[in-house]
Parts: C-alpha cells; structure tokens; sequence
C-alpha cells in the first residue's frame, strides 16, 4: 500500500497544510487542485486511508481532507480518538475539517470534548483554532450556538487566546473559505458524472 503515499499524499499535504490551497493558488490552479481532491476523495478505498491513517502526519492531514470532502461519516470514530490524542503535528487540522464538513451534532460534540480539554491548557497550541473554527462552521450550519460558552467574557478562549497571539475572526473567515472551495469542488463533479 505505499502507493496509496505516493498516489495521494506528496502532491497535495502542503497544499491541504494550513489551508495552504486557498492562499497560494491562483484561481484555475485551485479548481484543478479541489477537483482532483474531490475525484480520489470519491475513490480511495477504507484501505488504502487506513494505511494512511497509519503513518506519518503528512499522511494523515490527507486522509482526514479526503475522508471530510467525501462526508465518510464512518471514520468519525477514528477522528474523534486521533484528533482528542493529538498525537500528531498538523493533522489535526484535517480532522477538523472533517467533522466540520460531516456537520452532525455528534461532530459539535467531539469539537466541544476538544476544546474542553485542550484550551483549559494555555501552554499548549495544537489545533485550538482550527476546532473553534470547524465548531462555529457547525453552528452556523445547524443554527446552534456550541462556541458561545468558549467566547463569553472569562471563557476557555479568552484565557487560551492570552496565551497564544491569533485572530480568530480571521481563522472562522477563513475556515468557511477552506469549506466552500471543497463544497464548490464537490458540486461540480457530481454535475460531470
């Protein structure tokens, strides 16, 4: 299986990295990039992302995006341990993505069990930002309001935020940017089936 690495990860994991697509592609570039993205999100096989899961964090980024673009709502158990584990730098941000675009209450609440461990620790910056921003995508989907307890006056956030310099209006912008490109990806090609 080392050519599910060499098929899906070298390619794609800087562009999924931070988002990196959104920013660094000019317009035609990102499309052909989703596009391609959204067919082997279709494609791979449980396998083959288990192999990946199996892995590096490179690998893992990029299973996480495969998994979240194509909705596999069957590995929400396998993001659920790896992004509470926190095992791995970076990849954490793909499986906020995922349960974000999964977008089920149950998703909210592997967010929430994140963010209520993981900004009650200040000196830690892992993925704060990314969950925070993956819940307020849930809750703009659903009509909840989960990340009100994060933000009031004296939250989890504030005292996380004081810690660790960021612009969280910013990174929720930008995280529904990260979102809506795939979603546009998705729609186009189901349209060319």
């Amino acid at each position: 299986m080392p050519d599910a690495i060499d098929r899906y990860v070298p390619e794609r994991y800087s562009k999924l990295l931070h988002g990196n697509f959104a920013g660094m592609m000019s317009g035609p570039e990102r499309e052909t990039f989703l596009l391609a993205l959204a067919e082997d999100a279709s494609r791979i096989t449980d396998e083959d992302l288990e192999f990946l899961f199996d892995a590096g964090w490179r690998e893992r980024i990029t299973a996480a995006w495969l998994i979240g673009t194509d909705r596999r709502t069957a590995w929400r158990g396998r993001l659920r341990e790896l992004l509470l584990e926190s095992g791995m730098v970076f990849a954490g941000q793909g499986y906020c993505f995922a349960l974000a675009r999964f977008g089920t209450l149950a998703d909210a609440e592997i967010l929430v069990s994140y963010l209520d461990h993981y900004l009650a620790r200040p000196d830690l910056r892992y993925d704060q930002e990314w969950a925070l921003a993956a819940l307020h995508h849930v809750d703009a989907d659903l009509t909840t309001a989960y990340t009100a307890r994060y933000l009031r006056p004296g939250g989890l956030w504030e005292s996380w935020s004081a810690a660790n310099s960021t612009d969280l209006p910013f990174h929720k912008w930008y995280f529904d940017l990260l979102c809506s490109h795939v979603q546009r990806a998705v729609h186009a090609t189901a349209v060319r089936r």
